[in-house]
């Protein structure tokens, strides 16, 4: 984590802002504690990444394997006790440390794919930006590349090991954090890049963009989707489709894009493994919203 990006992250629970407790440092911060003195809540920061999750005790009760792996990935004696009081304090749900890593091993196979070129074209046809944000970018394959062309580039997904991974780059304008999000880590601060790729079968889409427009006040917003919604008991309760997706976005404020008003069917290939490939067809929607 760098530490100029503490100016802009908050607490999940009360957004007040977090003060910082250096335990390792080299060119960034490898080890500490962002603290919240008014909640009195402690958020680590391992392997350089930032872990805001406002029930820490929660996020490793359905990722506990990753718990032991965290502790062999610290040094502070501080972080390995605070480890330990939570691995205890709640019944271990189904894990998902498994999932995460094999999905960000997928997506590492699959960055060349012609899905990632796209898009990587269609993000340099915006206007460059002073403070980008990317929901659910996983390894990092989209947010590292935003960083050659914008000013500060942030990335947020659920999955520690996979943003351990995305940080194995080091560049100075680009930062990780592992939070929630629907959760309210940047306060009141506004972004002018927004994106969002394939993540709405994984959170509540309309939840999602009500929390993405309150993030943007003059800006672009890129969204794309597969709507693979089937996911057993972890489906979300209310899918959008293409159309319905579209009439959100305008219902909160953005306007469509011309080139994307119509759904669309971008190919996407991940490498499951050496025998099997899982292909969709994504749909992308560019929105733009306007101060003026």
């Amino acid at each position: 984590m760098h530490e100029s990006s503490l100016e802009f992250l908050r607490c999940p629970k009360c957004t007040t802002k977090l003060d910082l407790d250096v335990h390792l440092q080299s060119k960034e911060i490898d080890e500490g504690f962002l603290e919240c003195h008014n909640c009195k809540l402690l958020f680590p920061i391992i392997e350089k990444v930032p872990i805001l999750w406002n029930d820490f005790a929660n996020y490793l009760s359905f990722h506990h394997i990753l718990g032991g792996k965290l502790y062999n990935f610290t040094k502070s004696k501080k972080i390995r006790t605070f480890l330990k009081e939570n691995l205890t304090k709640n019944i271990r749900d189904k894990d998902r440390s498994s999932i995460e890593e094999r999905w960000s091993r997928i997506y590492s196979e699959s960055k060349n794919s012609t899905f990632y070129n796209f898009m990587k074209k269609t993000l340099d046809s915006l206007p460059e930006s002073d403070f980008v944000l990317e929901h659910g970018c996983s390894i990092g394959i989209l947010t590292s590349h935003l960083s050659k062309r914008n000013k500060l580039v942030i990335g947020l997904d659920q999955s520690f090991l996979a943003l351990r991974e995305a940080k194995n780059t080091f560049k100075p304008n680009l930062d990780y954090v592992v939070a929630d999000s629907g959760s309210h880590i940047f306060g009141k601060q506004k972004f002018d890049l927004i994106v969002a790729l394939n993540i709405l079968e994984l959170v509540e889409p309309s939840h999602l963009i009500d929390s993405i427009s309150n993030q943007i006040s003059d800006g672009y917003l890129i969204m794309s989707d597969p709507y693979d919604y089937d996911r057993g008991s972890n489906s979300v309760k209310n899918p959008l489709d293409a159309i319905q997706l579209r009439e959100k976005l305008s219902d909160v404020g953005f306007t469509i894009r011309p080139d994307t008003k119509k759904p669309s069917f971008i190919p996407w290939t991940l490498k499951l493994n050496s025998r099997a490939t899982l292909n969709y067809a994504v749909d992308l929607v560019i929105g733009h919203k306007s101060m003026k």
